[in-house]
């Protein structure tokens, strides 16, 4: 990897973090206290920690932890088509797959992007 490669690879991180940020806020009132992308070949992972609303933390104080999972699950069906599209264009690469898994204890949630191959990638793979 060049200076410049890390560069990109640092700018397309941030960026992918504070478009997660933004849309957790839009959809459930606040965003993550604290965002980290990680990029791993064809793989695009979003790890966000505290992200509990005060209905959620009022609702998991009474027991409702499956309440607060589906209710999550919701959202990110909701906006999942944003957040593709903006991890496509950040990306230059099409997704192919995108899983989404929640906890509540710790609060954490992932979101993790397969991305297609690139040309390059197609290429090496037909010459065996």
């Amino acid at each position: 990897m060049t200076v410049t490669d890390g560069t990109l690879a640092v700018s397309r991180s941030s960026a992918i973090s504070k478009l997660a940020i933004r849309l957790m806020s839009r959809y459930a009132g606040r965003g993550p206290n604290q965002t980290r992308t990680y990029f791993n070949d064809d793989i695009v992972t979003i790890v966000m920690r505290d992200l509990l609303t005060k209905p959620e933390t009022s609702l998991l104080d009474n027991g409702k932890n499956d309440l607060v999972l589906s209710t999550r699950k919701a959202f990110q069906e909701v906006m999942s088509g944003e957040l593709i599209a903006g991890v496509e264009e950040i990306m230059h690469r099409k997704v192919i797959a995108f899983l989404s898994a929640n906890s509540v204890e710790p609060d954490i949630a992932v979101e993790t992007f397969v991305l297609a191959p690139t040309e390059r990638q197609e290429a090496d793979a037909e010459r065996g």
